[in-house]
């Protein structure tokens, strides 16, 4: 286990360097650039636009800019700080942005996949259990719907009727004016507070969505032969489902967790325009309309490390979770 973590860690290196090349090629063909607009503007001349192509580096060759970009990003004997540039758009360290909105929409999107998965499991489980009762109807109706509707669509009903009712509910930021000089705990529910809409969102579909997965693997596990086995040497109805079928059931699952891993700082871009949530997602947006070469990338590469964390993760769960599973 030990040997493949070590090795899957080695070919993140490769795949890194990959996928940087390829995305900053693609920024660099786009048409235009970071100076566009300011070109349009009569009141700046093109002395000043040149000087400011010269300061950002835009003026060097694509593979000059590659390598001062990638020199600083990827830690190097000598040089082992991580930098991704500077934001054209916000004269700040791409680290520090990035930084800071990814911790908001780090904080959003692990508060809606814990409950997801808190909520999702049990209620599959019972459903699975319960086949065809009234009780599995009701929640895989509610599962369809759940699935039916996108996110931004639910994010505007819950919106309107939290201003049509006047509940007291935040619309829109992370955290309430003065919350500085607020003390822990009530920065923590200030922060909640603030979580509650964007969370609902998010963990509707979600839930949803698992619900109905863990149901049709479980249903699919309890139709085997070692489960009816089971239940021919007179175990309990408990011990079949928790001891023996769940374990196999829940092993696609946990390779979905790592991919919802991957996701946690990318899966509520939406959600965060449409609730007002300052998230990294609205943050590389505008960065990409803006041609923010640096600022893109910086979020590229976040996710990329994210993708294969989560990956590894996933494996790692699987061998825990099924001792069958080796690894040469």
């Amino acid at each position: 286990m030990h040997a493949f973590i070590l090795r899957r860690l080695l070919n993140m290196i490769p795949l890194l360097i990959g996928i940087s090349f390829l995305s900053f090629s693609i920024m660099y063909m786009a048409p235009g650039d970071f100076l566009g607009e300011l070109r349009l503007n009569p009141q700046i001349s093109a002395e000043t636009i040149e000087m400011m192509r010269a300061q950002y580096g835009l003026d060097k060759p694509f593979i000059v800019q590659y390598w001062l970009w990638f020199k600083e990003a990827f830690p190097m004997p000598g040089n082992w700080k991580i930098n991704l540039g500077r934001s054209f758009q916000y004269h700040t360290p791409v680290t520090t942005l990035i930084g800071f909105y990814a911790f908001n929409t780090f904080l959003l999107s692990l508060t809606s996949a814990v409950l997801s998965w808190l909520i999702a499991i049990p209620i599959g489980i019972y459903a699975a259990r319960k086949q065809y009762s009234f009780g599995d109807k009701v929640l895989t109706t509610l599962a369809f719907m759940g699935v039916s509707i996108p996110n931004f669509f639910l994010a505007l009903i819950i919106l309107y009727f939290v201003v049509r009712w006047e509940l007291p509910l935040p619309i829109g930021g992370a955290t309430s004016l003065g919350y500085d000089e607020l003390n822990l705990w009530q920065k923590i529910v200030d922060r909640a507070h603030h979580l509650i809409i964007p969370t609902l969102v998010l963990t509707t579909g979600s839930t949803a969505g698992l619900m109905r997965y863990m149901r049709s693997n479980l249903l699919d596990t309890l139709r085997q032969d070692y489960v009816r086995t089971a239940r021919a040497k007179g175990l309990s109805e408990r011990v079949v489902v928790y001891k023996h079928a769940l374990r196999n059931a829940i092993n696609p699952l946990i390779t979905f967790f790592g991919f919802e891993i991957a996701s946690l700082l990318s899966g509520a871009t939406l959600t965060e325009f449409v609730t007002s949530y300052p998230g990294l997602g609205r943050l590389l947006y505008g960065g990409l309309r803006a041609n923010d070469y640096h600022l893109v990338l910086g979020g590229l590469m976040v996710g990329s490390v994210m993708l294969m964390l989560g990956n590894l993760i996933a494996d790692i769960m699987l061998a825990w979770a099924d001792p069958r599973i080796r690894y040469q």
